[in-house]
């Protein structure tokens, strides 16, 4: 990465309009390094939105020096370009420094106006804190974090998404935990504390200074929201918030918030609830992580579906993609090269982290009433430095982990025991050194394009997976991606070395790595003993299983696509919109050779809420061994193992899996792939 780029400043137009209830009516000042005082543009209200929209569009296209970026057709002057910062002032306490191209110390929120961002999303909760005063982490963003990222925005003209959580600690599709003090409230004793405290909140945002421009009543709220989980309950929430915002901030646009969108027929659904339940709201927006939901057409699709049957507008309010495949902060991240069952359309670099970005606002701009697009953490970088116990005390003190060990007292099951530090540094929109990454440049450059020269940017690598004593048959050619995105088909010369150890290893795992013109790739080869099992990945649809859906799921059956698969395209796909699953996969093998085999098969999942879920071998037609299995999130595969299998000489076994979820959010769903029966003795 270069760290020292010209920067064209982009310039804000100042309004001389006087600020509505959205903001105070003074412009906030900013000291220059003379020490001289200039007046920053704050933007005042206009046409529902909570700032000038003439100020919205940058004027001047910024050098995007080899940046590759295709302009976005038809993107509105007053798109929403966001970026949530929740956790800059956690970070800034725990000594992190941000700069600007120049590698010079700029305010973190001045270099995000500089390079196009229009808005600032933080995230609030009522109480992110134990008894005695020690922060859950995540950036402890309460209401008075709010209140002075709010103001600092405004400094430079941004404006403020105000996402609330209705939650003491992270809210999402798996998890809407009712705030401490509200625990033993009634609805209505709820939703009158709900109003109250969105009022209060963004009446402090107000009178710091803070420009309002949109309001989450609540956060990711798949059926779920502050302990509620049916929709009379998750709807009066809602309206509660959204009566506040109107009496405060009347020109700022109420915001819903959902994720998911490849589930089929959800986001409809969800819509259908609130106009049932009357909810007052402008935006319908979405979580869109492209390693996890889906395909672009389908969110476009989706959104659009909403806007046009309900008239509302949509946006994308959570995005991010990883920038490299390392870890900074020796804590491990939520993507990498190592992570199982995720779509990877985009190279983990700046120009794929670019290409990304790119393509989610051209798929927010295309869909019907479509405003904008926030960036999730975009300044969520490491702290510390030289070791993972040197940071934990800063995640500790100051909250810049993702949880810390305080909040085992509000969320035992989850952040009490898996807490620690920042899963998603590789894919902010700095470097771990302070400095912006070009990728940050996006949001300006989207409008214009940036026809850099199209380069090789790197190759797919590839697995392949082959039963002891067949012929390794390396693939001829690779996918190679050039800066602007598209794939091409080059030959790969393999290492003949490699290839070589793994004929002689036997069963095991191999890499054997290849060169694509200047480019490394690398192909993952297991060899395994024969597998007795017929059809292992669901290849031929159901051939050799049976399915028993003991609870009548309302999916149980072959999925065609590849991204969810563990092997080839296909896995055993379930879902169920309310009650949860319950259901068995099993395949019988008759007439086995004598000795010992090895079983296994995997899963991934999630709003599994209460479950139970296991391998099994069945010897003599009763279950004779189980391997507990974990349903968690999307892309995080669990292999149930069961080892030491004896059996006698033409003995038949029967393997399988078994899963019971009770289902949370929006349904229980899951994938199911890649069984293996191995005789290892």
């Amino acid at each position: 990465m270069k760290k020292h780029l010209s920067v064209i400043l982009a310039v804000i137009i100042a309004a001389s309009l006087a600020l509505t209830a959205c903001g105070n009516t003074e412009s906030p000042e900013d000291s220059g390094a003379d020490g001289s005082v200039t007046e920053k543009p704050v933007p005042t209200a206009n046409d529902g939105f909570c700032g000038d929209l003439e100020s919205i569009a940058p004027t001047e296209k910024l050098d995007g020096g080899n940046l590759y970026v295709e302009k976005v057709e038809n993107l509105p002057d007053n798109f929403i370009m966001g970026v949530d910062a929740s956790s800059v002032i956690a970070e800034e306490d725990s000594g992190v420094k941000f700069y600007n191209y120049d590698g010079a110390e700029q305010d973190v929120f001045k270099t995000l106006a500089e390079n196009g961002v229009t808005h600032i999303r933080v995230r609030v909760w009522v109480d992110p804190y134990d008894e005695n005063g020690n922060g859950y982490g995540g950036g402890n963003n309460d209401a008075e974090k709010a209140v002075q990222i709010g103001a600092r925005a405004a400094k430079y003209g941004l404006r403020l998404i105000v996402d609330f959580h209705y939650s003491d600690f992270w809210a999402d599709p798996g998890k809407q935990m009712v705030p401490k003090a509200w625990k033993d409230l009634s609805l209505e004793a709820k939703t009158d504390e709900v109003y109250k405290f969105t009022k209060e909140t963004l009446e402090k945002i107000n009178a710091a200074g803070g420009v309002v421009g949109l309001v989450q009543v609540g956060n990711e709220t798949n059926g779920a929201l502050c302990g509620e989980t049916t929709w009379d309950g998750v709807c009066a929430v809602m309206s509660a918030g959204s009566k506040a915002v109107r009496e405060v901030c009347p020109e700022a646009l109420v915001t819903v918030h959902f994720a998911n969108p490849e589930h089929s027929g959800t986001y409809a659904s969800y819509a259908k609830q609130l106009s049932d339940h009357g909810v007052d709201y402008d935006v319908f927006g979405s979580s869109y992580y492209p390693f996890w939901h889906g395909t672009l057409q389908n969110l476009t699709s989706v959104l659009s579906n909403v806007a046009s049957t309900y008239g509302k507008k949509v946006m994308v309010l959570e995005t991010s993609y990883a920038y490299t495949p390392d870890d900074t902060d020796f804590n491990g991240n939520t993507i990498s090269d190592s992570t199982n069952g995720i779509t990877k359309n985009y190279p983990f670099t700046v120009q794929g982290q670019a290409n990304a970005l790119r393509d989610v606002i051209d798929a927010a701009a295309k869909a019907t009433n479509g405003i904008g697009v926030c960036y999730w953490e975009g300044t969520w970088i490491t702290v510390g430095g030289a070791s993972r116990e040197e940071n934990s005390a800063l995640w500790e003190k100051y909250g810049s982990g993702w949880a810390s060990s305080y909040s085992a007292s509000y969320d035992p099951n989850d952040a009490g025991k898996y807490y620690g530090g920042s899963a998603v540094d590789n894919q902010a929109l700095f470097g771990a050194d302070g400095i912006p990454l070009p990728s940050l440049r996006v949001f300006n450059l989207v409008r214009y394009g940036n026809d850099a020269e199209i380069l090789p940017e790197s190759a797919e690598d590839v697995s392949l997976l082959i039963e002891e004593g067949w012929e390794i048959v390396l693939p001829e050619t690779v996918n190679v991606i050039m800066t602007n995105g598209k794939k091409e088909s080059v030959a790969a010369q393999w290492s003949e070395e490699d290839i070589e150890a793994a004929k002689n290893g036997g069963i095991g795992k191999y890499v054997i790595k290849g060169a694509v013109g200047d480019l490394e790739v690398r192909c993952s080869l297991t060899v395994l003993g024969r597998n007795y099992l017929v059809n292992y990945s669901f290849e031929d649809g159901e051939t050799g299983w049976t399915l028993d859906n003991i609870s009548g799921a309302d999916q149980l059956y072959v999925e065609d696509k590849k991204d969810d698969s563990l092997t080839g395209t296909k896995h055993m796909h379930f879902w169920d919109a309310s009650d949860g699953a319950e259901f068995t996969v099993e395949q019988t093998v008759e007439n086995l050779p004598a000795g010992t085999y090895r079983y296994s098969i995997s899963i991934m999942g999630g709003d599994a809420g209460d479950y139970e879920c296991y391998a099994y071998i069945k010897q003599g037609g009763e279950i004779a061994a189980t391997a507990p299995m974990e349903i968690t999130s999307y892309g995080s595969w669990d292999s149930g193992d069961i080892e030491n299998i004896a059996v006698s000489e033409g003995e038949s076994l029967t393997v399988g899996i078994y899963v019971k979820c009770s289902g949370a959010g929006g349904g229980a769903w899951g994938k199911i792939d890649d069984a293996f029966l191995n005789k290892t003795e």
